[in-house]
């Protein structure tokens, strides 16, 4: 394990997270897009999605030397992109035989409550949702700027800003770190591209 114990990426769905996870791959980092087991968050040193945007004061008590990373976006780009993503995913949330993870639906229905297609419908409902988890992030680590970095990941900065944070002293020396950005991913609606990216360094979220 590195200086930093743990890196969690708190941003919410919709907001760069598989590819500010793509990037810390492509540097050495061992990434879990999503943990839901004890084996998988103890292993993976970058953790994103669920259930980080939803348990980082847990996960931050639990892992004191950890560092955080908040992802910002534009409310005009999430908006329609959070809109088809919890439409899509409602079904298998919301049923109680089965669908996707526990963890995970614990944690969409925490942060977007109601869990109801029509709320989705609602601009000002699905922004209360976002203000609301980030003014949360704000208040917790208002007296710990050392320990939390926001950034939107179409910045220009963005990525150098990352690696000071990190201290990646060998990609902050790299001739062309201040023109490296972070690649687009998951765009047009797709959700999946992680997994189809191929890397010993990727970990199962559902570790044995």
């Amino acid at each position: 394990m590195r200086e930093n114990n743990k890196i969690f990426i708190i941003g919410l769905p919709r907001t760069g997270t598989t590819s500010i996870c793509v990037a810390l791959l492509n540097l050495g980092y061992k990434v879990a897009h999503t943990a839901y087991t004890s084996k998988c968050m103890e292993t993976a040193e970058v953790i994103a999605d669920t259930p980080v945007f939803c348990d980082y004061q847990m996960l931050d008590k639990q892992y004191p030397k950890a560092k955080f990373i908040y992802l910002e976006r534009q409310f005009e780009l999430w908006l329609p992109s959070i809109r088809q993503l919890l439409k899509r995913m409602h079904k298998n949330i919301v049923r109680v035989d089965g669908g996707f993870n526990p963890i995970l639906k614990r944690c969409f229905k925490e942060i977007f409550s109601p869990f109801e297609l029509d709320s989705f419908e609602q601009d000002e409902f699905l922004l209360q949702c976002y203000k609301k988890h980030q003014q949360a992030i704000k208040q917790y680590f208002a007296h710990r700027k050392e320990d939390i970095l926001t950034i939107n990941v179409s910045d220009s900065e963005a990525y150098a800003r990352m690696c000071d944070f990190l201290a990646l002293n060998e990609a902050k020396n790299s001739l062309n770190r201040r023109e490296k950005k972070f690649e687009k991913i998951n765009v047009g609606g797709k959700i999946t591209a992680w997994n189809s990216i191929k890397s010993e360094l990727k970990i199962d979220s559902n570790m044995k």
